[in-house]
């Protein structure tokens, strides 16, 4: 490559360039979060045995590290299946608690426990917060693969970098922690903060996710209220 074309190259932000991949830590840190607080749910808002998810989600999650254990930028069709696996895995665990959790205090089945209970419906809340962080994170412009190689030129999401690049590092590009940042400010302001969907799916999952936040907050809240009065 010549040296006008590397002088080129660097001034393209390295969202829309090729570049070396993430590091799959803080994603694999979320997925072992998940994973311990589904262990450690009451049963009553578990899949059961309590150890099925948790187990498969292991077992996913050692051929994933297996397959790239540092850096996010192979990209294969089986490994690209298995990670959709577990994303697929941790959403299931999701909507069963927020399911049964709901259920539960609609009925009035769940304990007269508000420490118990506002410890659970935040678990389940963290839980929504980390589980779409990774959707957000697996789904944007075809996953973090599919990023390191700028497969994808339009972006999911419109980040603050992207929009004024002039105040940005030439090197940024958003990772798990700017996801999590991202999933963390919607389930809490209920709506988009800083960063714009701009696909129409990333549209409804923020919807969605915005949906169970509020159902959760409100009714845990509600019910512990109840309880010490």
């Amino acid at each position: 490559m010549s040296t006008a074309e590397n002088k080129d190259d660097d001034q393209v932000p390295a969202w829309a360039r090729h570049t070396a991949g993430e590091s799959r830590w803080a994603a694999t840190a979320a997925i072992v979060g998940i994973l311990v607080m589904q262990y450690f749910l009451p049963a009553q808002f578990t899949v059961a045995p309590r150890w099925v998810v948790p187990g498969i989600g292991l077992v996913l999650m050692a051929v994933l590290v297996a397959a790239s254990p540092f850096r996010l930028d192979r990209e294969e069709v089986w490994l690209r299946r298995v990670s959709l696996g577990m994303m697929a895995l941790l959403g299931i665990a999701l909507v069963w608690s927020v399911y049964h959790l709901v259920k539960a205090l609609i009925d009035g089945s769940v304990a007269d426990n508000a420490a118990g209970l506002l410890t659970s419906g935040g678990a389940i809340w963290l839980t929504n917060v980390l589980v779409f962080a990774l959707w957000y994170w697996d789904f944007d412009r075809g996953g973090p693969a599919a990023r390191a190689h700028a497969r994808k030129p339009y972006p999911d999401f419109l980040w603050v970098q992207m929009q004024n690049p002039d105040l940005a590092d030439p090197e940024w590009e958003p990772e798990f922690p700017d996801y999590l940042y991202l999933s963390f400010t919607n389930a809490t302001a209920f709506s988009p903060t800083d960063v714009m969907p701009m696909s129409r799916w990333a549209k409804t999952l923020m919807m969605v996710q915005s949906a169970v936040s509020l159902l959760t907050v409100s009714l845990v809240i509600a019910r512990a209220v109840n309880v010490l009065k």
